[in-house]
């Protein structure tokens, strides 16, 4: 039977979020954005084509980070550029599942945070290629901090059976749009990176506390239920 396509991003949007709630500040407009995508990519485009264009995103990142040790800070700019290929690669690749009715929850649920953490290793990566002395440890900092949200995030799925990739009012795009913007800053400041990457490491450091103490609450009420329920 032929799929008959939803008419309006409204219907698209029910549709790609199905699977998830979202809370980031840009939840709105990235939502209407990939509905609006989704119906415009080409039958000829699987998912995991997406994945891997997702993918090509952060081995660009890491290597305007390369280009800019090596060659000039200018080259930073190819940074932001990534970005937004990952994020296209990455936000499409399960949302055209769930809109051609073709979603293979657990298959994509693991090849997209294998690729996000092998992604998120190659920026680090590129910022220790990039700082000079101990300033190195800051992108063993990030990786290590990020790590440890999307290691949360599995665990509150595991508990709650509620998949949420945002912590409060940020997500992963929010991430890219800070980062991004580090760069920029970066080519016009030479070595702001340095202090804006280290405030951003502290921010995310205390958010990762916040989420792991709400983790461990929601995890002893689990505990109290499933208690209760052996009981009777």
């Amino acid at each position: 039977m032929k799929q008959v396509k939803p008419q309006t991003i409204q219907e698209v949007v029910k549709i790609i979020a199905s699977d998830r709630a979202r809370t980031n500040i840009l939840k709105k407009y990235e939502q209407k954005t990939i509905a609006y995508l989704v119906q415009k990519v080409p039958s000829w485009i699987s998912s995991d084509m997406l994945t891997t264009i997702g993918f090509l995103g952060s081995i660009i990142i890491l290597l305007s980070f390369v280009l800019a040790a090596y060659i000039d800070r200018t080259y930073l700019l190819i940074g932001p550029i990534g970005f937004l290929i990952n994020w296209f690669g990455d936000s499409l690749d399960g949302r055209i599942a769930y809109f051609r009715n073709r979603p293979r929850k657990w298959y994509g649920f693991s090849l997209d945070i294998t690729i996000d953490w092998i992604g998120t290793v190659l920026m680090g990566c590129g910022f220790v290629v990039y700082a000079e002395g101990m300033w190195k440890v800051l992108g063993f900092s990030f990786v290590v901090l990020y790590g440890w949200e999307m290691l949360t995030t599995l665990l509150r799925y595991k508990i709650t059976n509620k998949y949420s990739i945002d912590s409060g009012m940020f997500g992963p795009t929010e991430v890219r749009v800070v980062v991004s913007s580090i760069l920029i800053l970066e080519v016009l400041v030479k070595d702001s990176i340095l202090y804006s990457g280290s405030i951003a490491c502290i921010i995310l450091l205390l958010s990762n506390i916040f989420d792991t103490l709400k983790l461990l609450k929601l995890a002893d009420a689990q505990d109290k239920i499933d208690l209760e329920t052996k009981k009777k």
